[in-house]
């Protein structure tokens, strides 16, 4: 890859616009870039990419238990096939994080699986229908963390959410 490519320009208009990401940017390969972008300054970075530097599709949202905390990647592309994932964590014990339905309204979806199966608040997701659990499933079960077991359920028979 040569310094002249789409990776690296992206690359150091992140790093120029936001210095505090200068350590935290990688180009992995051709056509992917990984940005490490503190949960407080997520918003401005996910903004000036969506709206100032074209990337303009939501590929997907990923939810991660990182044991001490949780962790949310978006994966944004260019019509170019550039595709860069921004990450983040936050506290475990109140994992919050606001919706980008506002710039992507399909996000709903991968939203609602983030509260669902590991327990995010997400603030500014419209209400709606559980997604993917059913209504019956009992609240504060969340089966995507690590530490959650198939028999927490047989200890909450009888609460719903």
């Amino acid at each position: 890859m040569t310094d002249t490519s789409e990776e690296k320009t992206v690359q150091d208009q992140l790093q120029g616009r936001f210095p505090y990401l200068a350590q935290h940017i990688r180009v992995a390969r051709q056509r992917r870039i990984f940005a490490d972008v503190p949960a407080a300054n997520l918003a401005e970075v996910f903004d000036c990419a969506v709206r100032q530097m074209g990337f303009s599709m939501l590929c997907t949202i990923t939810g991660l238990d990182l044991a001490e905390s949780l962790g949310v990647i978006y994966h944004l592309a260019r019509t170019s096939g550039v595709v860069l994932s921004l990450s983040t964590s936050v506290d475990r014990q109140a994992p919050v994080i606001e919706s980008v339905t506002q710039y992507f309204p399909a996000a709903d979806a991968y939203e609602r699986e983030m509260v669902d199966l590991l327990g995010f608040e997400v603030r500014g997701l419209a209400p709606g229908q559980r997604y993917p659990l059913p209504d019956s499933w009992p609240k504060g079960q969340f089966p995507l963390r690590k530490d959650w077991q198939p028999s927490m359920l047989e200890k909450d028979e009888g609460k719903n959410a």
